[in-house]
């Protein structure tokens, strides 16, 4: 009998497929991005399968066909719970990037440390070659993953801070040669991510 994260491997690497999915540099088969997921959270928690499941199927709700009722009768309660706080919500259309981002991020906040540390692996894999492939980019991506980090402080620590290291790193290559990003850029950006936040609430 095939194991729980067995299931959702094939699961989750068939949904992705069917979309023809790629991984957007690389032009890898998505299924890449779930499978390092894995392997993050397995090397924190290697005995927790739904887990595991989770970071398998974490992208499938909102990047396939998939819903949470397919997740619940393939996995179970505990694994669509969980796939469901690593899913996006859905934002109306007439918000800004910066608003959409913290509606995201305020929905990370509320996910469980479990789903957090799933979350934390995401943005590992999704930012330790951001740099390479689109340094323009990744200016905004890396100050919104910045940001993103504090709403996952309950996630596994030792993920939290690799996650915490690497945007670090790269905010700092940024402000270097050849980027040459002003500091006062990432704190001006970051102040107006608040700002449409705060307004977007009143």
């Amino acid at each position: 009998m095939l194991s729980l994260e067995e299931r959702a491997r094939r699961f989750a690497t068939k949904a992705h497929a069917e979309q023809d999915q790629r991984r957007k540099y690389t032009e890898q088969p998505y299924i890449v991005h779930p499978a390092a997921v894995a392997e993050l959270v397995r090397s924190v928690l290697p005995d927790d399968e739904a887990l595991l499941a989770a970071a398998w199927l974490h992208d499938t709700v909102e990047d396939t066909a998939t819903t949470p009722g397919d997740i619940t009768a393939r996995f179970g309660d505990e694994v669509a719970q969980l796939v469901v706080m690593l899913t996006n919500p859905t934002t109306p259309a007439a918000l800004n990037r910066a608003q959409r981002k913290r509606l995201h991020f305020a929905h990370s906040a509320q996910a469980c440390p479990r789903a957090q540390t799933v979350k934390l692996a995401d943005i590992i894999d999704n930012t330790r070659e951001i740099l390479r492939y689109d340094p323009d980019f990744a200016r905004i991506y890396l100050l919104e993953k910045q940001l993103q980090l504090e709403a996952l402080t309950h996630g596994n620590r030792h993920l939290y801070q690799k996650a915490q290291g690497i945007i670090t790193n790269g905010i700092a290559m940024l402000m270097q040669p050849p980027y040459n990003v002003p500091a006062d850029w990432f704190v001006k950006k970051a102040a107006g991510y608040l700002a449409d936040s705060a307004s977007h609430e009143m």
